[in-house]
């Protein structure tokens, strides 16, 4: 039977958590780590878990502040700035998104385990920009399933090191690189992922809008990869020009509110040294650098390019 539902036979935790429990690495099977709750177990196979909590964490002084997008009783949106990791690991020896948010006693959710309470979504350490939070169990439930039908979901903003030649769209499977393990890379064996780029600006470099269509790990890092571009400051994946971190920002949220069912746009403002870097680009004041252009051109993306 799949592992989430013989787990949840034996142990009393929610079929949320025990989800929860094998996707973040917690679980092995016959001494291998498995993190697909679907994963099919068989009689006398050997099932092992731990859980940690975070009282179990070392505490790190939160010597930082956030900024804070937009909040009422249900969700919060805030602009997380780099260098800031999302939640607690063992790997992590410095205060998290997570301590702050316990550190502003703002109410969260607590279906991610405690570690992750409020965590709908993540961004990488180094890149900025919207992130949601879930104030309580049911938005948490109901931001989650947005992510599964991509009612919610993020445009950003990236500066690349060489300008596409038109509007693109890669449709390329991704999966871990089976030569660094650090790394992603676009493998036939990999899972489905797409996203789409359009250009705003720039002619040796350029800035670009970048919409995922799926949630793979560095998707858009790897998608750009593959067709020989990178990320100013993107130096895991190849860039030749050195910034101090990656030029990558969730520039637009959008997402169905969980208790009035409207549908929200917020937009968080660009950190001052990437804003710095694209007007060195951008020299001229361009009509297409602004968030109702790039909404309209992906909603009637077209003459555009297809990676397959």
């Amino acid at each position: 039977m799949r592992l989430d539902k013989y787990l949840n036979e034996k142990l009393d935790f929610s079929r949320n958590q025990l989800s929860n429990l094998i996707k973040n690495g917690l679980v092995k099977v016959n001494g291998k780590t498995i993190t697909k709750p679907s994963f099919k177990v068989n009689e006398n196979d050997n099932v092992e878990y731990e859980t940690k909590t975070f009282e179990e964490k070392e505490e790190y002084e939160v010597d930082f502040d956030v900024q804070i997008i937009y909040e009422d009783d249900d969700i919060l949106v805030i602009n997380k700035p780099s260098g800031l990791v999302i939640h607690p690991a063992p790997s992590v020896k410095e205060a998290t998104l997570v301590d702050w948010l316990k550190s502003k006693n703002i109410t969260l959710s607590t279906i991610s385990g405690e570690e992750r309470h409020g965590i709908v979504h993540r961004i990488d350490k180094e890149t900025t920009g919207a992130l949601v939070i879930a104030k309580n169990n049911e938005s948490h439930e109901f931001l989650s399933q947005q992510l599964q039908d991509k009612t919610m979901g993020r445009i950003y903003l990236a500066i690349i090191d060489i300008p596409l030649k038109e509007n693109s769209e890669i449709d390329r499977p991704i999966g871990r690189n089976p030569k660094n393990r650090l790394k992603q890379a676009v493998v036939s064996n990999g899972r489905d992922a797409k996203t789409r780029f359009l250009k705003l600006c720039g002619e040796e470099k350029e800035v670009i809008a970048c919409k995922l269509f799926t949630g793979r790990t560095h998707q858009i890092r790897v998608h750009l990869n593959s067709i020989n571009r990178h990320i100013l400051g993107d130096e895991l994946y190849g860039a030749k020009e050195s910034e101090d971190r990656i030029m990558l920002h969730a520039y637009l949220l959008y997402l169905i509110h969980p208790k009035t069912k409207q549908k929200m746009f917020f937009k968080a403002p660009i950190f001052a040294d990437m804003e710095n870097k694209i007007k060195s680009i951008c020299k001229e004041e361009n009509e297409k650098f602004n968030e109702e252009y790039i909404i309209r051109e992906f909603d009637n993306f077209n003459d555009y390019r297809v990676y397959k």
